[in-house]
């Protein structure tokens, strides 16, 4: 550690200010890259400090944070928010601490601009799930059950904390839609809580159109193999001699699927790899299942992490979806978005449908490909600079896309870059997972859900104990609410200390 540590405070000191200067230089010019298609005033600070975070992110600075700590001053860990107004704080204090001469040391920034843009993040989250309450909202996927039961399970939902009801565009019909958004507005009505209504256009999810069985079973072992149709599920090649054919429904891979590119069947639950390319469409490899065999179904879901997908992700279905959307939801969720250009034609379809008024319509983009994080930044910019953002972690997507082992690490860079453009996120995919199945949750999901804290929402899954799903997520949101904030500790009394001194004083007494 030592050697890791600035030797002296001056020479800290003078690291900070060279790393100010090329933060300011590089911020100021990837800003002016974005300003001209900036179009609202209100996303200017917030881009400018994106900006900034991005300069000094591109930085290694754990030198400087481990030389910070021993004189008492705050890392530069909490300053997402506030880039260079943080950046100057530290360097008032130090330059102090150094005896800088007054006229050339930095001044304290105000305390009104320093926490401006928790400000502006706060405005946004409210602009996405209402101003009604304070805290991280909590979102909830319908079933189609809540279309069917005379909005008995939304009433529920809705007295129990749901702040955003989701409704998945890849299911059911415009019909079961509308029963579902009035459910939510007679909910509204009885509970008196405000709940938002946030629809999902169903996006190219790719997944087994038809499946051929060659053999009785549909279960495949490590070292089987499966056969990918091009075209027709009765098309495969002669030569294949597995049990299994398969065919997909967006055939479109094939213009970049290759050998030895990698193949995931129900979210990872298979794992494939290419042997080779054929006329009739793809050998695949079994390359790891269960113990006892994995069972293929239709639809099931198929991923290509390491394969170019050079797919729209507004689908023909997603425009026919868009005239009851545009109309219905108060955010639409974006599916398998990659780029700012895959956002900018959402945005067309939107202007088509609503001129101007598209503008006052929130998008939240689903993060949930290796492309998408690449281009998180520009994907910001893009869609912030015209009209309110959020951002979903798909983390069930994302993993399979990514890799288990780095879903960890991209979902917190995730939430920093996000935080630092002052737009809300969506913790998603999987929480609370075992509760809402089986009333039941476990100890790791707990856990979990108390780090979604440090998203502005949090989304739970359809499941038999959903209403108990939310109860609890609620009553574990407003308990972490008061000991953090994003990754800044609150320093809430603890019980257990203030607990421990009155049994010391209450002994005390006992002894007089």
């Amino acid at each position: 550690m030592k050697n890791q540590l600035y030797k002296s405070p001056e020479a800290l000191y003078q690291g900070l200010s060279r790393l100010r200067q090329d933060v300011l230089v590089k911020g100021e010019a990837l800003y002016r890259s974005w300003r001209p298609q900036i179009q609202r005033t209100h996303f200017l600070n917030s881009a400018l400090n994106m900006a900034f975070y991005l300069a000094l992110r591109s930085h290694d600075l754990r030198k400087i944070q481990h030389s910070l700590l021993p004189l008492g001053l705050s890392s530069l860990g909490r300053g997402e928010a506030r880039t260079i107004t943080n950046l100057d704080a530290v360097m008032a204090s130090l330059g102090r601490i150094c005896q800088v001469p007054e006229a050339q040391q930095i001044p304290y920034p105000d305390p009104k601009r320093f926490f401006s843009g928790d400000t502006l993040l706060s405005y946004n989250t409210g602009r996405l799930f209402g101003r009604e309450k304070s805290g991280t909202r909590i979102m909830v996927t319908l079933p189609t059950d809540a279309a069917l039961d005379g909005g008995k399970l939304i009433r529920e939902l809705v007295a129990a904390g749901m702040d955003s009801a989701r409704i998945n565009c890849a299911h059911d019909t415009q019909t079961e839609w509308e029963k579902m958004i009035g459910y939510i507005r007679q909910a509204e009505q009885k509970t008196g809580r405000r709940c938002r209504v946030h629809m999902d256009l169903a996006g190219p999810k790719v997944r087994i159109d038809h499946l051929l069985l060659l053999s009785l079973d549909a279960r495949v072992f490590p070292g089987d193999s499966l056969f990918l149709v091009r075209d027709s599920i009765a098309a495969w090649d002669p030569a294949y001699q597995g049990g299994i054919v398969i065919s997909c429904s967006i055939p479109e891979i094939f213009q970049h699927l290759k050998a030895g590119d990698p193949v995931l069947i129900d979210d990872g639950k298979i794992r494939a790899e290419v042997e080779k390319i054929v006329p009739q469409g793809a050998w695949l490899k079994i390359l790891y299942a269960r113990p006892g065999g994995s069972k293929l179904k239709n639809q099931k879901s198929l991923n290509f992490p390491q394969t170019p997908l050079d797919i729209s992700p507004l689908t023909s279905k997603d425009l026919e979806d868009l005239d009851f959307v545009a109309a219905q939801a108060d955010s639409i969720g974006y599916s398998f978005v990659k780029s700012a250009e895959d956002m900018a034609r959402l945005q067309q379809e939107l202007r088509r449908r609503l001129g101007r008024q598209y503008r006052k319509k929130a998008i939240i983009a689903k993060i949930e490909t290796r492309e998408a994080v690449h281009h998180l930044p520009d994907i910001i910019v893009q869609a912030a600079s015209r009209q309110p953002l959020g951002i979903m972690i798909a983390r069930g997507d994302l993993a399979v896309e990514v890799g288990w082992q780095r879903l960890a690490e991209l979902q917190e860079e995730i939430l920093w870059i996000c935080e630092a453009a002052h737009v809300p996120v969506i913790w998603a995919t999987q929480v609370l997972e075992n509760l809402v199945r089986t009333g039941l949750p476990s100890r790791a999901e707990i856990t979990d859900a108390a780090m979604g804290e440090r998203a502005e929402c949090v989304m739970l899954n359809k499941g038999p104990y959903i209403v108990e799903g939310v109860s609890v997520l609620n009553n574990i949101l407003k308990r972490m609410e008061s000991h953090q904030y994003k990754k800044s500790p609150e320093l809430r009394a603890l019980s257990l200390a203030k607990e421990e001194f009155q049994r010391l004083k209450t002994a005390a007494g006992g002894k007089k």
